[in-house]
């Protein structure tokens, strides 16, 4: 299916490009997420006439990703869960958890698909996660888990 970028999308395309990609991967999340049009013949000539003010768009947004990457690199944040005796959590830490604190403590607002642990978080310890702040920016944050201990 081929398909018209409103804006750029990492390891797919940029504004503009006329791209061929699965049915599925075009209507579940480039239309849906208004990421890209059908192809047709008026929507590439609108693309064209508007091709500018979405570049200038996708600055704004690459500019603020800049700022959140700035304050949000290489800070550590802190998170209390209950734990085992051998140091694995009831549970684990979620993206949207991770997103929650950075709200609470930072003031920034970053969804949780942005959000990428490097692996599972399920223990105590030290884990670094990968902000996909914009298709050209990321940021490493590190999220240290420490037992919190029943008070009863």
């Amino acid at each position: 299916m081929k398909v018209i970028l409103l804006e750029n999308v990492r390891k797919v395309g940029s504004i503009g490009d006329v791209i061929d990609v699965k049915r599925g991967f075009a209507r579940n999340y480039l239309i849906s997420k208004k990421k890209a049009l059908f192809a047709s013949k008026e929507n590439i000539k609108g693309v064209e006439k508007i091709k500018l003010k979405l570049s200038k768009k996708d600055q704004e947004k690459k500019k603020e990703a800049r700022n959140i990457q700035e304050k949000l690199q290489n800070k550590e944040f802190e998170v209390k869960k209950l734990s085992t005796e051998n140091k694995e959590l009831y549970g684990s830490v979620k993206p949207t958890e991770i997103a929650k604190i950075l709200t609470e403590r930072e003031k920034i607002q970053i969804n949780p698909s942005m959000i990428q642990p490097v692996k599972e978080i399920k223990s105590l310890g030290t884990f670094k996660v990968i902000l996909n702040l914009h298709s050209e920016i990321q940021s490493e944050i590190y999220i240290r888990v420490v037992s919190e201990e029943n008070t009863k």
